[in-house]
């Protein structure tokens, strides 16, 4: 499966696709609300079906749920249904199960057979309107599904998901082969011995994020009333100053966004270009967040290694994992020595077998690099799938 995304003309008639996506959002809340009671009666799980059936009687009476497909409504059911099966099978591990949304940040809503049609070029029919949109790569293969998507900013794109073209076997063209081990002070170490530093774009921006969420947080609206002691007590949140600072708020978040996407791809097409198979430590990002917050979020591994992956097979290389519990880090390259314990921070350390100085971050490198080599040689030239427990 390939996904392609495109952005929507701005136009007046937007705010009918506006107001689907309200309407999703109002369906999300209801459908959830009677799981809720459904539960607290009889102490079981409603079904799917009887509940796509339930709300398909209720969408023909309600008005302002008809601007919401069919499909879309069927989406989000099924939707609900994946986040609850989830809940039950990982609920020991902190999942939590779905809840109510605010409407107007509701995000989206997905058609699949029907309910859209392309119209040639850069239009398409959703609905009874005609919409334009960036047609900025064609649309090779059968559409799946389509998804609107609202952004924060309150822009519009289109998602398609269609049948890929059959991608060809992945060739070893030569023996460049690296390892790469994570870090928090370094992005990336290689076992070639280069380091890859990260820019930590979050950090940049971060002066100008707290000042514009503190410009936020200060703007009010007074609602108008009799007496002037009635306007100093209620003063409520909504006003046109305050959603003008929201968005400037919101196109600082998308800022750093943007830029770190971008460093992310350009580092992608430079690895691949270098090395044929990379190959990479299985990594609890969540455990590590836990430890270490925002660090973990502004240096994004988990949305690195989708994009190195994409590019990788777009260029038919190939990316690999070793096992998370192997011990990149105590052991000694050299001699193959295993230590016992190795703190976190001591970064240097000497192999007592045979007098070797390691670097921790270049030691685990090369060892990630020796254990992807051996994969390779035993004949795994397929894609690998990403091991990374996020």
């Amino acid at each position: 499966m390939k996904t392609l995304k495109f952005k929507l003309y701005q136009h007046k008639r937007n705010r009918f696709l506006k107001r689907s996506i309200n309407a999703s959002g109002v369906i999300y809340n209801h459908v959830i609300a009677l799981h809720k009671r459904y539960y607290r009666m009889w102490g079981k799980h409603l079904n799917c079906s009887k509940l796509q059936a339930h709300i398909a009687k209720l969408r023909h009476r309600k008005e302002f749920w008809q601007s919401v497909g069919s499909q879309a409504v069927q989406d989000i059911c099924q939707r609900i249904e994946k986040a609850y099966q989830l809940f039950f099978k990982h609920h020991k591990k902190g999942v939590r199960p779905p809840n109510f949304k605010k409407v107007k940040r509701y995000k989206s809503f997905t058609l699949k057979q029907a309910g859209y049609k392309f119209l040639g070029g850069n239009r398409i029919k959703i609905g009874s309107k005609v919409y334009q949109y960036w047609n900025s790569r064609e649309i090779e293969g059968t559409v799946k599904t389509l998804t609107i998507k609202r952004t924060p900013l309150g822009e519009l794109f289109m998602v398609v998901v269609v049948d890929s073209v059959i991608s060809p076997e992945i060739k070893v063209e030569t023996s460049r082969i690296a390892g790469f081990d994570f870090g928090l002070k370094t992005f990336l170490t290689v076992s070639d011995g280069s380091k890859i530093e990260s820019p930590q774009f979050l950090k940049q921006s971060l002066t100008a994020i707290k000042k514009a969420s503190r410009q936020h947080s200060k703007k009010r609206s007074v609602r108008e009333t009799g007496s002037v002691r009635a306007q100093l007590s209620k003063k409520v949140k909504g006003s046109a100053n305050r959603e003008r600072a929201r968005k400037h708020l919101v196109r600082k978040h998308e800022d750093v966004s943007n830029r770190r996407s971008d460093w992310f791809w350009k580092l992608a097409h430079d690895l691949t270009d270098r090395f044929d198979v990379h190959s990479f430590e299985t990594l609890n990002l969540k455990g590590m967040q836990r430890l270490w917050g925002r660090k973990i979020s502004d240096l994004a591994f988990g949305e690195f290694i989708n994009i190195l992956e994409w590019v990788a097979q777009k260029k038919e290389k190939q990316v690999v994992f070793i096992d998370r519990w192997y011990p990149s880090s105590k052991t000694c390259n050299h001699c193959g020595h295993v230590l016992k314990e190795l703190d976190l921070s001591v970064r240097e350390w000497r192999c007592p077998s045979c007098q070797s100085i390691n670097g921790r971050d270049e030691n685990a490198a090369k060892n990630i690099q020796a254990v992807g080599a051996s994969t390779v040689k035993l004949g795994d030239v397929r894609q690998a799938s990403p091991a990374i427990a996020v």
